[in-house]
């Protein structure tokens, strides 16, 4: 059963909602933008509400798979870490796109829902700041991705927790290799279609 659980929660994290919202508004948004299935690009290539409903359904996702885990584990059970875990890798790493997946932000902020609400708001606060500040939404992401396993580590979490946090940090991260490389180099486009930072 948990075999089959973390599976299921690979197969669910896969689901390109990103791909799928950019078809039904006429777009392929692997083609536009940075071509990557996330949200911010399905807002750049399809507009707001596809952005807004591919960025939910991939929260979602990453929430329902640890929800999922929950109903057949007993508390402080590991099995909704590894189904999150499963999930996050299932994004970024999609069966059905020949694993070119997204980032992971949206459905890693899911995942920490169903794990860790509490602790979401350290990373949504330091997403928030950032983009705020620099307008720039993959700086916003690396930071939030940052934030989760340090809150977790302040607040006393487990090991276990802190470990999970980290590693989908990392992956989501490495998954923002060629942002970091844009943003080292001044060229990242900034939220809003303004030029990049000089």
């Amino acid at each position: 059963m948990q075999l089959a659980l973390v599976i299921f929660a690979y197969f669910l994290g896969s689901v390109p909602f990103g791909l799928i919202i950019g078809r039904l508004a006429g777009k392929d948004v692997r083609t536009t933008g940075s071509g990557n299935i996330g949200a911010t690009n399905v807002l750049r290539a399809a507009g707001k509400a596809a952005g807004v409903i591919t960025l939910l359904l991939d929260v979602a996702k990453g929430y329902a798979a640890v929800a999922v885990a929950e109903q057949f584990s007993s508390p402080h059970h590991a099995l909704p870490l590894i189904c999150g875990a499963a999930a996050l890798v299932g994004h970024c790493f999609p069966v059905f796109l020949r694993f070119r997946g997204g980032k992971g932000v949206a459905t890693g902020l899911g995942i920490f829902l169903g794990i860790a609400p509490f602790y979401v708001i350290f990373a949504l606060g330091a997403f928030l700041a950032v983009v705020t500040l620099t307008r720039l939404v993959s700086a916003g992401s690396i930071a939030g991705a940052l934030a989760m396993p340090i809150a977790l580590w302040i607040g006393g979490a487990s090991s276990a927790r802190i470990g999970v946090a980290a590693a989908m940090a990392a992956l989501i991260i490495a998954k923002h290799h060629a942002n970091i490389a844009r943003l080292t180099r001044g060229q990242e486009s900034r939220l809003g279609g303004e030029p990049p930072l000089p």
